[in-house]
């Protein structure tokens, strides 16, 4: 009798155990940067990696694998896109997506280069609300980055205040 009461506290235990794992189901996603056209020479980003934020069980900051780059905005013009970072995540309802840019930041104006001071992306990101449910197949975003409507200032001291819009 006490070896049943035994195999029955097992057998609890172990279905407590498997009802409790949860199946991570997750997500690829794909995302790309363009721009549409702008009055300077180059407006050169330096990403240093880009995060996402899903609702699903936590809603947290998850990294996508990114290459450490610097990209001249006006060369993705006209239809150009590049591929900054693409990666595997979590399934559910992407929320936001994060820009952790470098230091390496400039702005050419008449052939002068300038330093392109970027509050506060270098610590908590420039961020896109996105509010989109991804699927199990495939994901891809293109982000326009207005270069022509982000770069305010003038005299050499230039300011990032992006403008970011998710492309249909």
């Amino acid at each position: 009798m006490k070896n049943n009461y035994s195999l029955l506290a097992l057998l609890l235990v172990l279905s407590f155990i498997y009802s409790c794992k949860k199946e991570h189901k997750t997500s690829p996603v794909q995302f790309y940067l363009t721009d549409v056209p702008a009055v300077y020479d180059s407006v050169k980003i330096h990403i240093k990696r880009i995060e996402v934020k899903i609702f699903n069980d936590t809603t947290s900051w998850v990294p996508v694998n990114t290459k450490d780059t610097i990209v001249n905005l006006l060369d993705l013009q006209n239809g150009v896109t590049m591929l900054i970072s693409q990666g595997i995540v979590p399934q559910g309802n992407l929320k936001e997506v994060r820009f952790i840019l470098g230091d390496d930041n400039s702005v050419v104006v008449n052939g002068n280069s300038y330093p392109l001071q970027t509050p506060s992306a270098e610590s908590s990101g420039l961020k896109i609300k996105i509010d989109k449910r991804l699927n199990e197949v495939f994901n891809a975003f293109i982000f326009d980055f207005d270069a022509s409507q982000s770069i305010t200032g003038d005299n050499g001291i230039y300011r990032l205040d992006p403008v970011i819009v998710l492309t249909p």
